[in-house]
This record gives structure tokens, C-alpha cells and sequence, in this order.
């Protein structure tokens, strides 16, 4: 008998579901909390959200969440490992941008409601 989330299987009842669609719908979850997860950092969302409106070096991004610049490289390579952003060197400097749609889609809509 797998997992079931409280008030799961009265709800799969209550829609119709199979229990397919609760299995994949709990693994969807897990990958959603794993995401959300990355965001809820302050150093981390701010940085997301200036990289919604464009590129930017990690001078940058060190200048705007105030903190040192190891800090940022440490914030930038958890994103990175989570593929919510790219990089590409230009001279000595490395820039950074989003680099998945659903992450530029779910940041624009945090910044949107709460960046401007």
C-alpha cells in the first residue's frame, strides 16, 4: 500500500480519479516541493527575480542582495544545479539568465505580484 496524503483518497472519490492519477500527481508534488524549495531562499528569489528582467554578471548580483560575493557564487550553484539558471563566460566575467521557461513563467509572476 503506498502513500496517501490525509483527505487524498476522499478527494481521488470524489472527482473520479484512478489511482494512477494520484500516484503521478504525488510524484508531481515532490518535484513542485523540491522546486518551491529553491525559491524560498531571499538570496536566491531576489536573484531570480533580477534575472527576470535580463542577464546579469555576479557583480552584479552581489551588488544587489548586499552580501559577499561567495555567498552569491553558493546561491548561483544551487540554481544552477537545479536548472533554473544558465551561464556563459564573457571575458573574466560569468553572466547568468534564466534558463527555463517554467522558471521565467513562475518568477514572472512572483515579481510581477511582489518585485514591483
Amino acid at each position: 500500500m503506498g502513500t496517501t496524503l490525509p483527505g487524498a483518497e476522499a478527494h481521488e472519490n470524489a472527482i473520479g480519479s484512478s489511482p494512477a492519477v494520484s500516484s503521478h500527481m504525488l510524484e508531481n508534488a515532490e518535484h513542485t516541493t523540491a522546486f518551491l524549495k529553491s525559491l524560498s531562499h531571499p538570496v536566491r528569489l531576489v536573484i531570480l527575480c533580477r534575472l527576470a528582467e535580463g542577464e546579469a554578471s555576479v557583480g552584479e548580483l552581489e551588488a544587489l542582495v548586499g552580501v559577499p560575493q561567495a555567498a552569491v557564487s553558493k546561491q548561483l550553484a544551487r540554481l544552477r544545479e537545479e536548472g533554473m539558471v544558465d551561464f556563459e563566460r564573457s571575458g573574466r566575467s560569468i553572466i547568468y539568465s534564466l534558463s527555463d521557461k517554467r522558471t521565467m513563467r513562475i518568477i514572472k509572476v512572483l515579481y510581477d505580484e511582489f518585485c514591483t
